[in-house]
C-alpha cells in the first residue's frame, strides 16, 4: 500500500473521507496518511478516540518514526475527539466561532510558530456525531472545516464507520463535504463538487 497522496503545497485543499469496516485498516490509512507527511516536514494532529490514537500511534511506531521525540517537540498533537467536540458544542451542534478558536489553537500548537506551515489532521469527531445519531451536527462539523480551510493551511482526512451508515443516511451527503474519497489501498479519488461554505 503506498502512501495516501495528498497536495504538498498551500494552495490545494484537500479534505479526504475514508470510510472504514476495520479499526486496523482505519489505522494503517491514517498512517500512512501522517506519515507522508512527516517525511516532507508537515507536522500532524489527531483527533480521534483514545482507542484508535493508540492504534496510530502503534502503526507510527511499526513504521519507525520517533512518536515520543515527535509529540515532544510539538510536531505531533494527540487530542481526545469527544473532549475535543465538547469544547465547541453548543446545544447539540458545533459553534462556528468556538470551533474556530479551538482547531486554531491546535493548528497553532504543531505549528509552533513557524511561518508557511501546512499540517496533517486526522479527525473522527464527525463520525462520533453520526453514531450518536447527530447527522445535521456532522454535516455541519464537516461544513465548518471546510470555513476554517480558508484561513488556515492543512490536510485533512476524516474516518467514517461503514457501520454508520444506516438507510436513511446519505454518503453521498458527506462526500459532498470532501475533495477527496481514500480508497481501501489508500488511493485518493476526487469525490465531486463541494457544497457551499457555511456563511
Amino acid at each position: 500500500m503506498g502512501p495516501v497522496n495528498a497536495p504538498q503545497g498551500t494552495s490545494g485543499h484537500f479534505h479526504a473521507v475514508r470510510f472504514y469496516d476495520s479499526k486496523e485498516s482505519l489505522c494503517r490509512i491514517v498512517a500512512e496518511f501522517l506519515g507522508a507527511g512527516f517525511v516532507i516536514g508537515q507536522p500532524g494532529l489527531v483527533i480521534g478516540t483514545p482507542e484508535h490514537n493508540a492504534a496510530i500511534v502503534q502503526e507510527l511506531h511499526s513504521r519507525h518514526f520517533d512518536v515520543d521525540g515527535m509529540q515532544a517537540a510539538g510536531d505531533l498533537l494527540l487530542l481526545d475527539a469527544r473532549e475535543t467536540m465538547a469544547s465547541f458544542m453548543v446545544d447539540g451542534m458545533p459553534d462556528g466561532e468556538r470551533f474556530k478558536d479551538r482547531m486554531t489553537a491546535a493548528i497553532e500548537e504543531v505549528c509552533r510558530g513557524r511561518t508557511d506551515c501546512t499540517i496533517r489532521a486526522y479527525g473522527e469527531m464527525v463520525d462520533l456525531l453520526w453514531k450518536d445519531g447527530h447527522t445535521v451536527a456532522a454535516v455541519r462539523l464537516e461544513m465548518l472545516w471546510n470555513k476554517l480551510a480558508m484561513t488556515h493551511d492543512f490536510s485533512l482526512l476524516c474516518g467514517y464507520a461503514m457501520g454508520n451508515f444506516y438507510k436513511d443516511a446519505s454518503i453521498n451527503e458527506i462526500c459532498q463535504q470532501h475533495t477527496h474519497v481514500i480508497s481501501a489501498g489508500g488511493e485518493a479519488a476526487p469525490s465531486g463538487p463541494q457544497r457551499g461554505a457555511v456563511n
